[in-house]
């Protein structure tokens, strides 16, 4: 099975505490790399997690508070730094644009390579980028500015060949690639060997869906339908309920609760208030709820079955 993972940059919220960076997260979908958010700390963290930057080609930012963007201008100065010449793709909220151009013109002159910008409508779920690995939709949320999430479904890969059949029929190398893709086997004798007579079924396609900052959106449900793991937002417990609403966000209950309505089959909860220090009482609250979760921890990474 190819590689298709998450590794957790830093999970904490505004406030800065010692015990976590600013939320930001990397998916690895076949060795290319998608950042999602990029708060303070976040190229340390990058390194810290053994993370190449030649691979990471895009960054999508969920919305413009601080602690989901302020580490941007860093990763691409330190990227110019390093002689990057591959096209660097930002999609975030259509009004990150004139600020990362001032920023850009201000912080980063003469770099060695293109920073292009790609905005997001937060209001609608729809494609906003494909490439042969994997499409990735906009998640509409609901927090104090616009704000949107992300889904990321990878794309099928080819059927598996057995190794055991190709040596039986003597098929050159050269050819696997032709019958992964469906093609037959002609025999020197004239017999044709079909496809899935050589091949396993390909493994199921996975997905992933982030959450950032948003109040409880039950009607989530129908985006996140049996993803393989949901990062969903859970600053406070249910006991301060009316300051989640407060502030636009989610309990760690509620967060509990939408994976499983929406059937996921994993969350990993994160974004904590500095309020806790104890943050396994937020993972209690969910596991009560919904026992396949996990707590968001910095360089963490969580392989997506």
């Amino acid at each position: 099975m190819e590689k298709f993972e998450l590794t957790i940059l830093g999970c904490g919220s505004a406030l800065p505490t010692t015990r976590h960076f600013s939320t930001s997260q990397v998916l690895n979908v076949r060795d290319k790399l998608y950042m999602i958010d990029c708060g303070e700390g976040a190229q340390i963290q990058f390194r810290r997690s053994k993370l190449k930057f030649s691979r990471l080609n895009h960054v999508f930012i969920s919305h413009l508070h601080g602690d989901h963007c302020f580490g941007l201008p860093g990763l691409i100065s330190t990227m110019g730094m390093l002689g990057r010449t591959a096209t660097l793709h930002i999609h975030a909220p259509s009004d990150f644009e004139q600020m990362l151009n001032q920023q850009l013109e201000f912080f980063c002159k003469g770099l060695t390579y293109k920073v292009e910008f790609h905005p997001i409508d937060t209001k609608t779920y729809g494609l906003i980028h494909e490439d042969k690995s994997v499409s990735v939709y906009s998640i509409p949320l609901h927090h104090r500015i616009a704000c949107g999430g992300f889904l990321f479904k990878e794309k099928a890969t080819l059927p598996h060949i057995k190794r055991e059949m190709i040596d039986f029929y003597h098929i050159p190398l050269y050819e696997i690639n032709r019958i992964k893709n469906g093609g037959e086997w002609t025999t020197p004798d004239g017999q044709l060997i079909p496809s899935h007579r050589l091949t396993y079924p390909a493994d199921p396609p996975r997905s992933y869906a982030y959450c950032s900052d948003t109040v409880y959106l039950p009607h989530l449900e129908k985006y996140l339908k049996g993803t393989n793991l949901l990062f969903h937002e859970a600053t406070f417990m249910h006991e301060d309920l009316s300051r989640a609403e407060e502030t636009c966000h989610t309990t760690a209950l509620q967060a509990a609760t939408l994976a499983k309505a929406s059937n996921t089959k994993q969350l990993c909860i994160g974004h904590f208030s500095a309020r806790y220090e104890n943050e396994k009482l937020l993972l209690e609250e969910a596991r009560s709820i919904f026992p396949n979760t996990i707590l968001a921890a910095e360089n963490l990474t969580i392989p997506i079955k």
